[in-house]
């Protein structure tokens, strides 16, 4: 939220770019990210902003018009923890957002779409769903073991944590890199295909790369 009390950011500029390109005006509502995975829209929104990992689960409820920017799973724990590998984690409870790539990484369930098998680093003894990832960041930066061992998060959601003065650290390489998509429902291919040249012309005209610099420092728009 910026100081006007509007909804800000990354995903929100790059939706009203996508708006401004078709010729309408975007409207933006926030149902918890489960609702938005679970695919019942119920012609409450049209696209979903969130960098969302697509897997073979979700391609059966949505079409992937475009890609916009690549995110990383990462595991972080409070920086009292001993922990300095991801298999430090075998059987601690660990946090993540619900209907999330990274609970499903968590979980052991993963499957990207059109992507090899994911290998999994380390096996929880607990998982806990969270609303959203800043509640589980709540519950880890207690301490160490009070409610959680570690988190399953996105690397740029610990970038903002730990610029804003929580104690965690990350704990091995990241777990998981893959594109973030746009979902749009089945059933709707002249729409999808409005998506698709809105973000490619954003990529052509290095706005993607511009806006991932403003807000991220740094351009994650392109595998590295």
């Amino acid at each position: 939220m910026n100081d006007k009390g509007q909804l800000d950011g990354f995903d929100v500029e790059v939706a009203k770019g996508i708006a401004k390109y078709i010729g309408v005006e975007a409207q933006f509502v926030t149902p918890s990210w489960d609702i938005i995975t679970s695919g019942r829209w119920e012609g409450r929104w049209d696209l979903a902003m969130g960098h969302m990992t697509p897997t073979a689960a979700r391609a059966k409820l949505f079409d992937f018009p475009a890609a916009y920017i690549y995110s990383k799973s990462v595991l972080a724990v409070h920086k009292d923890s001993n922990a300095t590998k991801p298999s430090d984690l075998d059987g601690k409870v660990i946090g993540a957002a619900a209907g999330s790539s990274e609970e499903s990484y968590a979980k052991h369930t993963l499957e990207l779409y059109n992507a090899p098998p994911v290998k999994y680093q380390f096996t929880p003894g607990e998982v806990k769903s969270y609303d959203s990832g800043s509640a589980s960041m709540d519950d880890l930066r207690l301490a160490d073991g009070v409610r959680l061992d570690g988190i399953v998060t996105d690397n740029l959601s610990t970038d903002a944590a730990l610029k804003a003065g929580y104690r965690f650290k990350g704990v091995g390489e990241p777990l998981v890199t893959a594109p973030s998509v746009i979902p749009v429902l089945h059933g709707d291919k002249e729409f999808s295909e409005k998506v698709a040249t809105a973000v490619k012309s954003m990529k052509d005209d290095r706005t993607l790369s511009k806006l991932s610099i403003k807000w991220y420092g740094s351009d994650q728009t392109v595998a590295n």
